[in-house]
């Protein structure tokens, strides 16, 4: 069993925290927001701290789950911050979905101060961390790897180290980037079942079983037939999270266009009103049949 930080008790991160409790880890939560830290402290075996470097004191790993590079800054570094209360040889594990380059600036940094250091973005939602079937993509070095990936099992199914620093990150960029081209693909094929007068939901269970068939297909289809978008991975992060991808492919020469489209399309449905709507809430944009 470990001593573990965890900061960052959002969507994710309060269900993560807790399935490490539940495993025997003994954890010290941190929220920018203090309620935050003494609900999950009423519900799990931890303590909880009043700053990130607080929390960090005397902890073999750091996880940190936060909304984007700056909010990963503002609990990482400073006085205050995560790296100021962490023991040289301890090391941090990044699950915020974040640009490649905070990574690579943050390894460098914590490398300074002889302190380990892993960008480790998940898939699998909420629904994932609660269940604690995550999926995590993990930048770093093999050995701070080998430290952590026993304790990430704790909330994750499938745990990968896929190169060096950055590494991590740039794979979730690699999982964005099917997904939003998977559900407007849904929304597309939805749409036109419905304009051509085909039973909707029959269609969608008979290319489950072939070719077609997703994760996106299987858990998605119903509830964009019924209009049903409050729950799941909201149209706002994806849009975060396409800018950090588009802005990786202008520095790496990659080609998306269909992605850009795609980010185009939940800008629209930003502005409906649909900013914490589900992803799959791409279907909205378009007419219903006649």
């Amino acid at each position: 069993m470990a001593k573990v930080a965890f900061i960052g008790l959002g969507t994710m991160g309060f269900h993560m925290a807790g399935h490490l409790a539940c495993e025997g880890h003994q954890v010290c939560v941190y929220n920018r927001s203090p309620a935050k830290v003494e609900l999950w402290c009423d519900e799990f075996a931890g303590d909880g701290a009043a700053t990130p470097r607080e929390a960090a004191q005397g902890a073999e790993l750091v996880m940190t789950c936060v909304g984007n590079d700056d909010d990963l800054r503002s609990v990482v570094l400073g006085a205050d911050g995560a790296f100021a209360g962490m023991a040289a040889g301890s090391v941090l594990v990044d699950h915020t979905t974040a640009s490649a380059s905070v990574a690579r600036e943050l390894g460098v940094l914590a490398a300074e101060r002889e302190l380990g250091f892993l960008d480790a973005p998940m898939s699998g939602g909420q629904a994932g961390a609660e269940s604690g079937m995550l999926t995590v993509m993990v930048g770093g070095e093999q050995a701070f790897y080998d430290r952590a990936a026993p304790v990430i099992e704790s909330y994750a199914k499938m745990v990968r180290l896929m190169g060096p620093i950055g590494s991590g990150q740039l794979t979730k960029m690699v999982n964005q980037i099917c997904v939003g081209g998977l559900l407007q693909a849904l929304a597309e094929a939805l749409h036109f079942a419905q304009c051509a007068g085909l039973d909707a939901q029959g269609a969608m269970e008979v290319i489950s079983q072939g070719a077609a068939q997703s994760w996106q297909l299987e858990h998605r289809h119903q509830t964009m037939l019924e209009g049903k978008f409050d729950f799941g991975f909201a149209v706002d992060w994806m849009r975060k999270d396409f800018s950090i991808v588009l802005d990786e492919a202008s520095r790496n020469g990659a080609q998306l266009p269909v992605t850009a489209l795609v980010d185009q399309f939940y800008a629209e449905v930003q502005a409906m009103g649909g900013g914490r709507w589900d992803t799959s809430s791409l279907i909205t944009r378009l007419k219903p049949a006649s």
